[in-house]
């Protein structure tokens, strides 16, 4: 399956993509060990999804803090860019430590922060010190699920890696979704404010309460990892070089790198059409209304999320009927079509046009979604079928930070050109110039030679029958 997947196309694996379905939910049914660890992760989106839509709403949508791009733009750096800088070191740890235990102390600590978070809202505590809690709160999500991405093969056999990650993917979208969708009920129900965004965000600890008691139902070092007679023999060295040990498993593999390069341009993208979104939400005066403000947010992200649903349910089939490169491939040529015809005139809407404009946007915003989950499925499957266990948890850290970067980056830069209306046709031309470098620089990366390295005997991961 491993060759066929890297290769191209899998005529077998076309040939009954539901039934393939099928059978991996009938597989996880029967894995106690995958059921848990699906709990972790969706308890996580659930809590995160609140946390971030109530962090949006005191942030973005607040009439008690007026904010503009280039405050938008710092908050988003601060929230994300410190974690990424140290994000691939830290990662080593989840190929050094226990992940079940990271995992545990991982929640606990973010229940703790989301707590704190709260507090300083409650007291009405300026931007700072939120944002640096915010920070600590998103970062340590992106810990938990590294390490659950990373734990996914040691209680999954390999052939259901790929139809189960669009299983998980579509219930943590899902999930992510309900849970931004409480913020906006709770906020909606009390009132914008500090006050309503402070009770929001201390909910969302709920999630991280029940995903600290699924991770303890594990035993110890049920999750990995490996353990490798080529690892550093102490941690701090794993920490150090984290970040190179991930780059070359990435780039040992040129189905990775496709994957990976795909994964930035759509984030750049990304960043840069969020930020335009917020903006154009912003237009309207009007605070409950499903064209502008937090609630017009809150339908833009469901609009994102319904599309990555629908590709949870093409990628299974895409993936064996392409191959991986070519799946990313489509999905690049995907955005850059999506990003011209539709978030472009977004940019130039004014008067009776604004409401057209809205609609463009969630089908925009659908599309990209579908396009974007795509490309990150495929490289999940890439990163959890090509990189050994005993460096798969620092390759995860890397692509989390791919994914923050590029997206901080991408907002910071159009922060600095885009006027505070989101009226900048060349913003929007721009991104779909990035998803054409993306193609091009994967058509590149395919002529390249590939890279070859010792065997490693690295045990077969299968769910343990003693967890059953």
């Amino acid at each position: 399956m491993t060759e066929r997947l890297a290769s191209g196309p899998d005529e077998s694996a076309t040939a009954e993509p539901r039934s393939r379905w099928a059978a991996a939910l009938a597989a996880t049914a029967r894995n106690p060990g995958m059921l848990r660890l699906a709990l972790v992760r969706f308890a996580g989106q659930f809590g995160d999804g609140m946390f971030q839509a109530a962090l949006s709403g005191a942030i973005l949508f607040n009439p008690e803090r007026a904010t503009d791009p280039l405050d938008i733009a710092a908050g988003f750096t601060v929230l994300l860019l410190p974690y990424s800088l140290i994000g691939p070191y830290a990662g080593a740890l989840l190929d050094r430590w226990d992940r079940r235990m990271v995992l545990l102390v991982a929640n606990v600590l973010r229940g703790a922060l989301i707590a704190a978070t709260a507090a300083v809202l409650l007291a009405g505590i300026g931007e700072t010190p939120l944002l640096l809690l915010a920070l600590a709160v998103v970062g340590t999500s992106r810990f938990v699920l590294s390490g659950a991405s990373a734990a996914l093969p040691r209680v999954l056999e390999q052939r259901w890696l790929v139809p189960m990650n669009s299983v998980l993917a579509t219930a943590a979208s899902g999930c992510a979704g309900a849970g931004a969708a409480a913020s906006v009920a709770i906020i909606g129900g009390i009132g914008t404010g500090d006050f309503a965004s402070a009770v929001a965000v201390a909910v969302s600890a709920a999630g991280s309460v029940v995903g600290a008691l699924a991770a303890l139902s594990f035993h110890r070092h049920r999750l990995g990892p490996e353990r490798s007679a080529t690892a550093p023999r102490s941690s701090l060295r794993a920490i150090v070089t984290g970040l190179g040990t991930g780059a070359r498993a990435v780039w040992e593999s040129r189905e990775c790198t496709t994957a990976m390069i795909g994964i930035g341009a759509h984030r750049i993208v990304f960043g840069a059409d969020t930020l335009l979104m917020v903006l154009v939400l912003r237009r309207s005066p009007e605070e409950l209304s499903l064209s502008s403000g937090l609630i017009g947010f809150g339908v833009a992200i469901a609009a994102a999320a319904s599309g990555m649903l629908v590709a949870a349910v093409l990628a299974p089939v895409l993936i064996p009927w392409l191959g991986r490169p070519r799946t990313v491939l489509a999905g690049l040529a995907t955005a850059v079509l999506v990003q011209a015809a539709l978030v472009t005139p977004i940019t130039l809407a004014t008067g009776p046009a604004e409401q057209r404009a809205h609609q463009l946007l969630l089908v925009g915003a659908f599309l990209l979604g579908l396009a974007g989950q795509t490309i990150k499925l495929t490289g999940d499957a890439c990163l959890q079928i090509d990189v050994d266990d005993a460096r798969r948890g620092q390759v995860f850290a890397l692509q989390d930070t791919v994914f923050n970067i590029t997206f901080v980056a991408a907002v910071a830069g159009t922060a600095m050109l885009i006027p505070d209306d989101g009226r900048s046709a060349a913003v929007a031309l721009a991104g779909a110039a990035v998803y054409g470098l993306g193609i091009l620089a994967i058509a590149l990366d395919t002529r390249r030679r590939a890279v070859t390295r010792p065997d490693r005997s690295v045990r077969p991961t299968h769910p343990d029958r003693s967890d059953r």
